[in-house]
């Protein structure tokens, strides 16, 4: 007779960055980008500061801020996975 034991396995959230899509928010002084938790769309901001701290030599303006985001786009997208907690919030301030 074969013994099976059960695993109690927990779910795992899994957030998805499948759209490459990124704007710039010139009132916030952020770029916002988009993460889907299954169907829900989470909406993430990273202000200008952050951004400048790890591209020091970045410019003020537009193109400069999201040339900025486009160079650390993965490593931001792992501290949007690491902030996320899956429940009712749909929107995070990376800074």
């Amino acid at each position: 007779m074969a013994l099976f034991s059960s695993v109690n396995e927990s779910l795992i959230v899994a957030l998805e960055f499948p759209n490459p899509s990124r704007s710039y928010d010139a009132s916030r002084h952020c770029v916002c980008f988009w993460g889907y938790d299954n169907s829900r769309e989470i909406t993430f901001q990273v202000d200008d500061a952050m951004l400048r701290n790890l591209q020091p030599d970045a410019g003020s303006d537009e193109r400069s801020i999201l040339g900025a985001f486009d160079q650390f786009r993965e490593k931001l997208l792992e501290i949007a996975r690491k902030r996320y907690v899956s429940g009712p919030q749909n929107r995070y301030s990376l800074s």
